[in-house]
């Protein structure tokens, strides 16, 4: 695997200092959204990518998630790597009771290997529609093709989209033989405002109860530069009277891509605090969807 970053600017690295939570995090807490990177040499990045990563490893992961009193992880592939899943694969065999992966394939794995990945904590595959060489199906008929052989396995579909932007994108979802999962609040721009007409539409599926969001990444959609990224505070409320029950946090560390100033990962998680003010609601959306969704004992 040939690897190039004139083309794929170099991303800053995450904050290495993050800071406790003001408020209490419960036991089991997930952080359901980041990613493992480096060293290059020994997980190399594909030629056709948007960007290049810092090194991340685990190590670093494991010190953020203590400091902000996090137990469990869902390691997911990134569209650098491509299909080739090894580093968030290892990430996981360093702690397989706490931890869970989203993969990559190709559609071209035997059973026996599925079955395989499912033995290593996979529990769901990513389809990124968004980056440069995130997309691995040659066509959306033969990502169905796929959803139907991991369905037995309990597997989801998580997937990086603009949800405003697709109009096609519900009647996707209720093709899928499997759940599917969409990250950063749905990936809409917050100027285009929680009433945007493509937006009502996606609240509109999850009200049919197969669709999960994950709230991360909010930086890449507010309008603001830094924390507390109040422009998103209608959408958070929107997505907990839509789906309660299907609601996930991530991190999205470490913030690949960022060109706003690098937030503090304590700040990003005390926005949960500010939009979920019920301990209940939190306890939800920390541990009791990620356990349902990834199989948390």
């Amino acid at each position: 695997m040939t690897t190039a970053t004139a083309h794929a600017p170099l991303c800053a690295p995450a904050d290495p200092a993050p800071r406790a939570p003001r408020f209490e995090v419960p036991p089991g807490a997930c952080d359901a959204h980041l990613h493992v990177f480096g060293p290059e040499s020994r997980y190399p990045y594909q030629f056709e990518r948007a960007y290049t990563p810092p090194d991340a490893p685990p190590p670093a992961m494991a010190h953020l998630h203590a400091a902000l009193g996090i137990e469990r992880a869902v390691l997911v592939q990134a569209s650098v790597h491509g299909t080739d899943n090894r580093s968030i694969l290892d990430a996981v065999a360093l702690d397989p009771a706490r931890r869970r992966a989203v993969v990559s394939v190709s559609g071209r794995e035997t059973d026996a290997e599925l079955s395989r990945l499912n033995g290593l904590g996979v529990r769901g595959i990513r389809v990124n529609l968004v980056d440069r060489g995130g997309m691995p199906f040659a066509s959306l008929a033969e990502l169905e093709r796929m959803a139907e052989r991991i369905a037995p396995l309990g597997w989801h579909v998580e997937f990086l989209v603009h949800v405003e932007e697709e109009s096609a994108f519900p009647d996707l979802v209720r093709r899928l033989a499997t759940p599917a999962v969409v990250g950063h609040l749905g990936y809409t721009k917050a100027v285009k405002g929680v009433g945007d007409a493509g937006y009502q539409r996606f609240l509109r599926l999850l009200d049919e109860g197969k669709c999960w969001v994950k709230l991360s990444g909010p930086y890449r959609i507010s309008a603001q530069d830094a924390p507390p990224y109040s422009d998103l505070d209608s959408f958070a409320a929107a997505l907990a009277e839509a789906a309660p029950d299907r609601l996930l946090w991530g991190s999205d560390w470490p913030h690949v891509m960022q060109v706003k100033p690098m937030p503090n990962d304590g700040d990003l998680l005390d926005l949960l605090g500010r939009w979920f003010p019920d301990a209940q609601l939190r306890r939800r959306v920390l541990v009791d969807n990620p356990a349902e969704l990834y199989g948390f004992a």
